[in-house]
C-alpha cells in the first residue's frame, strides 16, 4: 500500500473511531447526570415523605393548654422516648407572638427568624417546605406550618431534617463515576480503534488489490468472506468490475488488432498499386486504372469506418432508438421483396412464411437493418441453386424470426465468433469470404437492445439458421389496413 492510501486509511480509520469515542462520551456523560439527578430527586422525596411523617407524629405526642403546650408520651416506654428524643432533635415551637415555647439546640444552628417564619407560614395555607442551610453551609429540609388548638390560639410549629446525607451519597456516586468514565472510554477507545481496523480491512485489501491491477493484470478476484454482508456485496462488485474490465480489455484489443488488420489491407493494396503505376505505368489507361483501384479501396476504407463508427455509437449508447409498435411479419416480407431482385440474379431462392400479427416494440429502422443482414449474410454463403427462407412464428410471450439457408454451413469451432467484430468464416481452410465482417455484430447488438436473443445452428455442409427471439408486444389498438392472405405469392412468399 502506497503512503498516500496509508494516510487515507488511518484517516478513515480515526475518524470512525472519533465518532465512536464522541458518541460513548455523550452516552456516558448523559447517563451519569441522568443517574445522578434521578438519585438526588429520589432522595429528596424520601427525605420529604420522612420530614411529612415525623411532622404528623410532633402533632400527635404535643397536648395544647391555653398558651401552652407540653409532649404526652410515657418516657418509662425506651421505644417511645426514643421516637420523642429523635422528633424534637430538629424542632421549633412559638405561639402567635413568635414567642418561643421550645426550640432545640440544633435547630438554632440555622438561624431561623421565628417571627419571618411564622409570617411565613401564615401567609399560606397549609405547610411551605424549603431548603436552609446552617452556618457552616449544611443543606436541611424544613417543613413550617401552624396548629391551632380548640379554643381557637394558633402555634407555629417548624421541623428539619438534614440533607447533607442524602448530598454526600450523591456526590459520592458523581466522584466514583465520572472518575471510571475516563477508564471506561479509553478502554471503549482501543476496542474502537480495533474494530475499526477489522471493518477496514476488506477495504484495504480492495485498495491493495485494485493497485495492483494492470492492463495486463486483470484475472484478479478477490475472496468472498463468507459473511454475505455490505462488504462481501463490495467484494462481488469489485469482482464484477474487474471482470467487466477485461472482457473490455480484451475486446479493445481484439478490436483495435482487427481495425488494424482491415485499415492495413487496403491501404497497402492502394500503396502498391499507385507504386506500381508510378513505375510502370506508360499509357493514361493504366493510369486511369490504377486510380480506380485505389478509388475502390479507398470506398471500402470509408465503409469500414462508416460501420465502425455507427456501432461503436450502438454499443456506447450514443444511437438512440426509436421505439414503436411493429408487426415483425410485415417488416420481414418487405426486406425480402428487396433481396428478391437479388437472389434471383444469382440463381438463389427466397421464400418467406410468416404468421399474423406478430407484433413487437423496437426501432423499424433497426430491425429492419437487422433482417438484411441476415438475409444478406445467407445469400453471401449460399451457393448457386441453394435456397434461403425466412419465417416468423409465434413462441407463447415471444415472437421468433428464423432465417434459414442451404450454404456451406459453418465449422462448429467458428460458431462462438460469428457475432465478433470483423470475423469473417473462412472459406476451406485459409480464404476468407468477403465482406466486413461488421453485420453479424450489428445483429447481435440490435437483438440486445430490444431485449432479444439471437442464435445460430449450422453444421459444416448442411447450411445455417439463425434465431432471433423478441419480447411479444400488444397489437396496437387502430390496426391496420388487412394484409394479404397467407397463400399471396407477393406478400407471403417470394421465390427467386
Amino acid at each position: 500500500m502506497t503512503p498516500g492510501n496509508a494516510g487515507r486509511s488511518w484517516g478513515l480509520r480515526l475518524r470512525l473511531s472519533l465518532v465512536f469515542v464522541a458518541f460513548l462520551f455523550i452516552t456516558i456523560l448523559g447517563l451519569g447526570l441522568l443517574f445522578r439527578q434521578a438519585m438526588s430527586s429520589l432522595l429528596y422525596s424520601k427525605t420529604q415523605d420522612v420530614l411529612a411523617e415525623e411532622w404528623a407524629a410532633i402533632k400527635g405526642f404535643i397536648r395544647v393548654r391555653g398558651p401552652n403546650i407540653r409532649w404526652s408520651y410515657n418516657p418509662a416506654d425506651p421505644e417511645e422516648a426514643a421516637i420523642v428524643r429523635r422528633l424534637q432533635r430538629l424542632l421549633l415551637i412559638t405561639d402567635i407572638n413568635a414567642n418561643v415555647i421550645q426550640v432545640s439546640d440544633e435547630f438554632r444552628l440555622l438561624s431561623i427568624d421565628p417571627r419571618s417564619e411564622l409570617a411565613r407560614a401564615r401567609a399560606v395555607p397549609g405547610v411551605i417546605e424549603r431548603v436552609v442551610s446552617d452556618r457552616v453551609g449544611r443543606h436541611y429540609l424544613l417543613r413550617s406550618g401552624t396548629i391551632q388548638e380548640i379554643g381557637g390560639n394558633q402555634f407555629l410549629l417548624s421541623a428539619a431534617r438534614p440533607l447533607f446525607n442524602e448530598e454526600a451519597v450523591v456526590q459520592t456516586f458523581t466522584k466514583r463515576y465520572f472518575a471510571l468514565a475516563p477508564i471506561l472510554i479509553v478502554a471503549m477507545s482501543l476496542v474502537a480503534w480495533w474494530a475499526a481496523g477489522r471493518a477496514l480491512e476488506p477495504l484495504r485489501t480492495v485498495a491493495e488489490t485494485a493497485e495492483s491491477i494492470t492492463a495486463d493484470n486483470l484475472s484478479v478476484a478477490m475472496p468472498r468472506r463468507g459473511a454475505d454482508d455490505e462488504l462481501d456485496l463490495l467484494i462481488d462488485a469489485f469482482n464484477g468490475m474487474v471482470a467487466r474490465l477485461e472482457a473490455a480489455f480484451v475486446q479493445m484489443r481484439q478490436f483495435t488488432a482487427d481495425a488494424s488488420h482491415e485499415l492495413r489491407t487496403p491501404l497497402t493494396t492502394m500503396r502498391g498499386q499507385l507504386e506500381v503505376a508510378l513505375m510502370t505505368a506508360e499509357t493514361p489507361e493504366q493510369l486511369r486504372e490504377a486510380i480506380g483501384g485505389a478509388i475502390e479501396d479507398i470506398d471500402r476504407l470509408g465503409k469500414v469506418v462508416r460501420t465502425l463508427l455507427q456501432l461503436s455509437q450502438a454499443e456506447a449508447g450514443q444511437l438512440q432508438l426509436h421505439i414503436e409498435t411493429v408487426d415483425l411479419g410485415e417488416l420481414a416480407r418487405g426486406v425480402v421483396e428487396r433481396f428478391a431482385p437479388i437472389a434471383d440474379f444469382e440463381d438463389r431462392r427466397l421464400t418467406v412464411r410468416c404468421a399474423r400479427g406478430q407484433f413487437i416494440d423496437g426501432d423499424r429502422l433497426q430491425v429492419d437493418r437487422l433482417l438484411s443482414n441476415l438475409v444478406s449474410n445467407a445469400l453471401k454463403y449460399t451457393p448457386a441453386g441453394g435456397a434461403i427462407h425466412v419465417s416468423v412464428n409465434g413462441r407463447e410471450k415471444r415472437v421468433e424470426l428464423e432465417v434459414r439457408d442451404t450454404g456451406k454451413g459453418i465449422a462448429a469451432e467458428h460458431l462462438p465468433h460469428v457475432f465478433d467484430r470483423f470475423f469473417r468464416v473462412p472459406d476451406g481452410e485459409t480464404k476468407p469470404e468477403k465482406g466486413l465482417g461488421l453485420g453479424l455484430s450489428f445483429v447481435a447488438w440490435i437483438a440486445k437492445a430490444h431485449g432479444a436473443t439471437v442464435a445460430v445452428e449450422s453444421q459444416l455442409g448442411a447450411g445455417a439458421t439463425f434465431r432471433v427471439r423478441f419480447p411479444r408486444a400488444m397489437a396496437p389498438i387502430e390496426r391496420p389496413a388487412p394484409a394479404a392472405p397467407e397463400s399471396s405469392p407477393v406478400g407471403d412468399r417470394i421465390e427467386a
